[in-house]
């Protein structure tokens, strides 16, 4: 096993288990075991834990980002619109356990990798560049309130409906 094949079993240990149970309920013998990547190696590629929650993160941002993004694209709907659309089927993933961002900053405070700003900041223009131009400065940041707000509703309920609610909202805004 060459060292880029230990980071993917690594980074793919650590994002199913971080996101399931939780940064700070996983150590990183448990990742080990999980990967199968020899304890060693874990620690020359990521010597810290706080080194391999940051990698998890950012690479879970480049794949949820593309995926929003490339759903966005392809949709028929209103880009605003169709953002909701994609959280409605992301809520209802059987594996939904929130925002990683979130409650990466829920469970690390302050200590949370920058990643889960640079992560916030980066929705937020994602959203103000889908809003159409001739809409209030302010729209961006009621969406990214809608969105937030709907993914914090759907980790405690799992299902489309907090999405769709929000899409509801959204419509309005837009009309307004």
């Amino acid at each position: 096993m060459d060292d880029e094949e230990a980071r993917t079993r690594l980074l793919d240990a650590a994002e199913e288990l971080f996101y399931r149970h939780g940064i700070q309920a996983v150590g990183m013998d448990r990742i080990r075991t999980a990967s199968g990547v020899p304890l060693k190696r874990l620690y020359r590629l990521y010597p810290a834990k706080e080194s391999l929650v940051t990698a998890y993160l950012e690479r879970r941002d480049r794949r949820w980002t593309a995926s929003l993004r490339a759903s966005v694209a392809t949709s028929a709907q209103p880009p605003v619109l169709a953002v909701f659309d994609w959280l409605a089927r992301w809520f209802s993933e059987p594996d939904f356990r929130g925002c990683a961002f979130l409650n990466a900053y829920g469970e690390l405070g302050a200590a949370a990798p920058e990643v889960v700003r640079v992560h916030k900041a980066e929705l937020h223009a994602l959203l103000a560049g889908l809003v159409p131009a001739a809409a209030p400065p302010a729209l961006a940041d009621q969406l990214l309130i809608l969105v937030e707000g709907a993914t914090t509703v759907a980790a405690l309920s799992p299902g489309p409906e907090p999405a769709l609610r929000a899409r509801e909202v959204a419509e309005a805004l837009l009309r307004a």
